[in-house]
């Protein structure tokens, strides 16, 4: 690369790094002042919802632009290591969801990391057999980004931004710059649920949101509401992340909170169905068998979702609802790898007999070779 295309690029990075960081100052200064008219009129039994839906929409694409942006800077540093430890340690069914669970955290993304899977064993470097473990383990690992979350560490948002842009923008070394791209993302995250929390406030006081809020208590209006909204953000994260914000502003409760968090497991199987069009039988298996083993799960933590509650409550310590909720996420997810790994076996023979492989050409049934007698 020439000089000036070197400079031509390091301007450019400047230039955005210059509007992102406006964007950010401008809409922190009108967030107080936003803030405090709409708490006012909540108060009157009105609100501004528009200045409320650009202010949640706002924090939400910040949110998503940032677990694109931690995503994209983990891929940097580990992607290629990852893939090696997928094709390496899934020997068995225990050592991938070990290995699901580790690579999942580092990529902070289930999705990613089955979709890995998905692709691997397209290729052939990867067995339907062996993907179970892993594709298990990623609902471990993705609990990770729960626990962080509900450390409540939004303020120090700001700090996370200016070392990752100066990291990202700055340093000489691609592996810098990378890490610089993960914390910057971080700092996102952080911003934006700290957005999404500020735009809803005011209805804390809001007697119709309350009442909304009171029917996602119900077990399975809850778990809907969550999946809707995994479908349409197309994230299970965000929405997680979502649920354990808006619980921190008081606005969701422990029941719907966990509700809401199973929904979220099986709407973050659509991204995943989507990747094995057009791959190989194997490949399908291993997508059909994400959705079977989320949907089984959530079946029975929608039986046992008080259950879970009480156990997520006493593992608090203590906590407010965002801890217990996030507890529940682990809870849920653990327990439910520790249920289905024992039938891992039975689950991929029923799913060979679900989806058999695609006759090869010139193959014909037994019955159909057989010459007539007619």
């Amino acid at each position: 690369m020439s000089l000036l295309e070197k400079t031509k690029k390091r301007t450019i990075k400047w230039l955005v790094s210059s509007c992102v960081v406006i964007v950010l100052i401008v809409d922190s200064s009108l967030i107080v002042v936003v803030d405090a008219a709409q708490a006012e009129a909540a108060q009157e039994g009105r609100l501004d919802g528009f200045r409320m839906v650009m202010g949640a929409l706002a924090g939400l694409v910040l949110f998503l632009y940032g677990v694109i942006r931690m995503s994209e800077g983990l891929k940097a540093i580990a992607g290629e290591r990852m893939k090696e430890l997928l094709g390496k340690f899934t020997t068995n069914r225990f050592a991938g969801v070990a290995t699901g669970t580790v690579v999942t955290a580092v990529l902070d993304s289930s999705s990613i990391t089955i979709i890995l899977v998905v692709g691997l064993v397209n290729a052939g470097l990867l067995t339907f057999v062996q993907s179970l473990g892993v594709i298990m383990g990623a609902n471990i690992g993705t609990t990770v980004g729960s626990q962080l979350i509900a450390l409540e560490i939004n303020e120090y948002a700001p700090l996370l931004l200016v070392v990752g842009a100066a990291l990202h923008f700055l340093a000489k070394s691609e592996a810098l710059q990378h890490a610089g791209l993960s914390v910057l993302g971080l700092g996102l995250i952080f911003f934006g649920l700290d957005e999404i929390g500020n735009a809803a406030e005011p209805l804390r006081n809001y007697q119709p949101f309350i009442d909304t809020m009171k029917r996602m208590e119900h077990p399975l209006m809850g778990a809907l509401a969550g999946a809707g909204a995994t479908l349409l953000i197309q994230s299970s994260s965000a929405t997680v992340g979502i649920v354990i914000t808006l619980a921190s502003q008081g606005l969701i409760t422990l029941p719907a909170g966990m509700a809401m968090m199973l929904g979220a497991e099986i709407g973050t199987c659509s991204d995943t169905l989507l990747a094995t069009i057009g791959r190989s039988r194997e490949a399908v298996r291993a997508g059909v068998f994400h959705l079977v083993f989320n949907i089984i799960s959530v079946a029975l933590g929608l039986i046992f979702i008080a259950q879970l509650a009480r156990l997520a409550t006493w593992l608090a310590f203590g906590g407010g609802v965002p801890r217990q909720i996030a507890n529940g996420h682990v809870l849920f997810n653990g327990l439910s790898v520790l249920l289905f790994i024992w039938f891992t076996p039975q689950i991929a023979h029923a799913l060979k007999w679900l989806i058999p492989d695609k006759a090869q050409p010139g193959e014909q049934t037994d019955s159909a070779a057989e010459p007539s007698h007619a």
